[in-house]
């Protein structure tokens, strides 16, 4: 219905091995409408990957600010990182020579507005008087709080975004090496990013409750400290030292955390969880997915396979089209998930999980330009066959059964 940029870089993220046209054409797009000026009333500022973009009568008239709207914190980040997953699976240097202004713009972003006060961090606060007070991909207006339900104030620094700061820096520094043949680029980023993780895993993270990430700073550098699910993408990132993604695997899969059907998006022991509010308790696929694609990077097959297969059963009831959201009630209460009462179906990110399920199911991943299969099926699937995959301008046949699987061209 709109362009969104968080959602449509993820959405072409999650279905790459789909079409990577979708990849390609979200990332023209959002480049075109690249932020080039401040502008406070669309929370503009120069290199910014839009929020959305509206064309409704008050937009119109310039009494709206969505023509495009800029207030995202995580969507710069977002589109570097596609941009890199894009050429590993398609080989396309030739789209990545003609977008490298977009992305040294997007980089200048990060640095220089993105963290406006220049304590490594990347923050979000509104100046537009109609804008979002939260700016990460948990934009409700209470999505933001302490363990004990106190509302934190913005400017924000949320964790997930310094996860996608961190792993866009050192894709961004492979490009630069690779495709763009600047070495001093690819080093300046390695070395921000290698920065970063250190100065990150000190500050987000919090010994107590048997250690988890908190999931933000606030104006004050407070830690926000409610548990959440945001802990997740920091595995999907690669920001997580290897000793501390088991600790962050049991949480997720806590009691607290785990419905049955999916993570939480927020601890049930936390005073401000509620099962059926935005963002403090549901349970969303698209979240889940990008979750399950961290515990695979970091060697948690099974785990991830287990979000796959609840959330596959989930949709078993909703005609197999996953919606928006859940409820986060736990799967013991009800014979079926409890859908959020005005959850969108279909939604593109939800639409767009199954495939990043299904991928990490059948381990699939590019090496030097080469397709590279390492399944783990659970038994209760059996045999895989997936026709017609897309990678480096062809068509691949993927037969996969347990930990045995085969990759050949599509005949």
């Amino acid at each position: 219905m709109a362009t969104f940029g968080s959602d449509s870089l993820i959405s072409s993220f999650q279905s790459l091995l789909v079409g990577p046209e979708l990849a390609r054409g979200a990332l023209h797009a959002l480049a075109a409408m690249q932020g080039t000026e401040v502008d406070d009333f669309k929370d503009e500022e120069p290199g910014k990957i839009l929020h959305e973009i509206r064309f409704g009568e008050l937009t119109a008239l310039g009494l709206k600010p969505h023509r495009p709207y800029y207030g995202t914190v995580d969507a710069t980040a977002l589109w570097l990182i596609l941009l890199s997953e894009y050429w590993r699976f398609t080989g396309d240097a030739e789209t990545c020579r003609q977008l490298w202004p977009n992305a040294t713009r997007a980089l200048e972003w990060i640095d220089r507005y993105g963290d406006a006060d220049g304590d490594g961090y990347v923050e979000y606060a509104t100046r537009s008087e109609q804008g979002l007070r939260n700016q990460s991909w948990k934009d409700s207006m209470n999505s933001m709080l302490f363990a004990d339900g106190t509302m934190a104030d913005p400017p924000m620094a949320v964790c997930e975004v310094q996860g996608y700061t961190y792993d866009a820096k050192m894709r961004t520094a492979e490009l630069a090496e690779k495709v763009w043949n600047d070495p001093e680029l690819a080093a300046r980023l390695g070395d921000e990013a290698a920065k970063l993780f250190d100065r990150f895993n000190e500050d987000f993270w919090a010994d107590a409750r048997g250690g988890y990430y908190v999931l933000a700073l606030d104006k004050d550098k407070r830690r926000v400290d409610a548990m959440t699910s945001d802990m997740g993408h920091l595995l999907w990132s690669g920001i997580v030292p290897e000793d501390r993604a088991r600790i962050v695997a049991r949480q997720l899969f806590s009691e607290p955390m785990w419905s049955g059907w999916g993570i939480r998006t927020m601890s049930s022991e936390d005073a401000g969880f509620n099962p059926i509010t935005y963002h403090n308790g549901t349970v969303w696929p698209h979240d889940n997915s990008l979750i399950a694609a961290g515990l695979a990077r970091y060697g948690m097959r099974d785990e991830a396979n287990r979000i796959a297969m609840a959330m596959f059963e989930a949709a078993s009831f909703t005609d197999y089209r996953l919606p928006e959201v859940f409820a986060g009630y736990p799967r013991g209460e009800s014979r079926f998930p409890v859908r959020y009462p005005t959850a969108s179906s279909p939604q593109a990110w939800a639409t767009g999980a199954p495939f990043l399920w299904i991928r990490q199911m059948l381990g699939i991943h590019c090496e030097d330009g080469k397709l590279v299969v390492d399944p783990r099926i659970p038994e209760e699937v059996g045999a895989f066959w997936y026709h017609g995959l897309h990678a480096f301008g062809e068509h691949w046949d993927v037969r996969a059964s347990g930990t045995s699987g085969t990759v050949e061209p599509t005949t």
